[in-house]
């Protein structure tokens, strides 16, 4: 859109979540070292027999042999799963919104971040065993839909529909309350604590764009 563009270019400062383009080895060895388990366990220890027959047959589809899977974390399967199906849908990470404008910024701005990698890496290792396996289970469920749900997603973004957009990204909770507390620390914890760092910016001189995922604004 013309109106995000023309901001953009009004703005001193570029704010993301997460600066994904200053990600440095200390921070990708840490996420790896927290998202398998010691040689001595695996995810089958882990998980409900219902969750990890799901999670065998939908691996198969993709191919995956055994040996990678057994020491992945669920939260982690639950997001390189996710991955996976966008990318075999056509979906590019490298033209997310956030990394366009980082691209763009990058020299030309200051950018500053609501979070960090760190911050969200904490995020995913801090839940719980039971936690992690209804975050893998419902990705697992989502993934079948995946297709028709990001086609009313990507229509409820592009024309401004944010009660669809709700409706979409609560489906989960709506049919199972046990994700309350998940939602919690994905969503609604890390929208408090975005908006204080928000309220700071407003108190300064300068010109902040802020980019987040659309998930939080609604």
């Amino acid at each position: 859109s013309g109106k995000i563009e023309d901001s953009f270019q009004k703005a001193d400062t570029l704010v993301v979540e997460a600066n994904v383009n200053e990600a440095n080895q200390n921070d990708m060895d840490k996420l790896m070292k927290n998202a398998f388990y010691p040689e001595t366990d695996t995810i089958e220890k882990h998980l409900s027999k219902e969750t990890y027959e799901l999670l065998k047959a939908k691996t198969n589809e993709f191919n995956m042999p055994s040996g990678l899977i057994n020491r992945q974390k669920p939260w982690f399967l639950s997001l390189m799963l996710s991955s996976m199906e966008l990318m075999k849908l056509g979906f590019d990470p490298n033209l997310g919104i956030d990394k366009y404008f980082l691209l763009k910024a990058t020299g030309k701005k200051k950018i500053l971040e609501l979070e960090s990698l760190d911050y969200q890496t904490n995020l995913f290792t801090g839940f719980s065993d039971n936690e992690q396996e209804l975050l893998l289970l419902y990705t697992l469920k989502d993934l079948n839909i995946m297709e028709q749900e990001l086609d009313k997603l990507i229509r409820a973004w592009t024309s401004g529909d944010a009660k669809g957009m709700e409706t979409i990204l609560l489906k989960s909770l709506t049919e199972d309350q046990r994700l309350s507390t998940v939602y919690e620390k994905l969503i609604y914890e890390r929208n408090r604590n975005m908006v204080l760092k928000i309220e700071e910016f407003l108190k300064n001189k300068g010109t902040y764009f802020v980019v987040v995922g659309a998930g939080h604004l609604v």
